[in-house]
C-alpha cells in the first residue's frame, strides 16, 4: 500500500539526488575552470547520472503514486548511481590529466550491479505484494 510515509521517504530521495546532480555541475564548472581549457565530458555531464538515474524516475514514482522501493531497494539503486556518478568524474579527470587507466571498468561494472540489485529487490517486492494482495 502506499502510504504518505513512503512519499516522504521518496521526496528525501528526490532531493538528494537533485542536490548530487547540483553539486556534481558546480564540481565540473569548478575543475575545468582551472585545467587550462582542457575539458572531459565524461566530467561534462556527470551531473546528468544523478538527474536521470534518481531525480527523474523518483519524481515520476512521487506525482503518480506508484508503489515505491522498499529501503534496500532504494540504497541499492543509488549506491549504483552513486558509484556511476563517481566514475563517471574519475574518468574525466584521468582524461583531463591526459593519461588511460584500465582499472575504470569497475566503476561500470559495480555500478551496473548494484542498480541491478536495486530493481531486483523491486521487482521481489512487488511480485510479494502481489501474491500477498490475491
Amino acid at each position: 500500500m502506499y502510504t504518505s510515509q513512503d512519499n516522504r521517504r521518496l521526496q528525501k530521495h528526490l532531493i538528494g539526488s537533485i542536490a548530487a546532480a547540483l553539486f556534481c555541475a558546480f564540481f565540473a564548472a569548478v575543475y575545468e575552470a582551472f585545467s587550462f581549457g582542457v575539458y572531459s565530458y565524461f566530467m561534462l555531464f556527470a551531473f546528468a547520472i544523478p538527474l536521470l538515474g534518481c531525480a527523474l524516475p523518483y519524481s515520476i514514482l512521487t506525482f503518480q503514486n506508484k508503489r515505491i522501493p522498499d529501503i534496500r531497494a532504494l540504497r541499492l539503486w543509488n549506491s549504483g548511481i552513486a558509484t556511476l556518478t563517481v566514475g563517471s568524474i574519475m574518468q574525466g579527470v584521468i582524461e583531463i590529466y591526459g593519461t588511460t587507466n584500465q582499472l575504470i571498468i569497475i566503476y561500470a561494472i559495480a555500478g551496473a550491479a548494484f542498480c541491478i540489485g536495486g530493481l531486483a529487490a523491486w521487482r521481489r517486492k512487488l511480485i510479494k505484494a502481489a501474491t500477498t494482495d490475491v
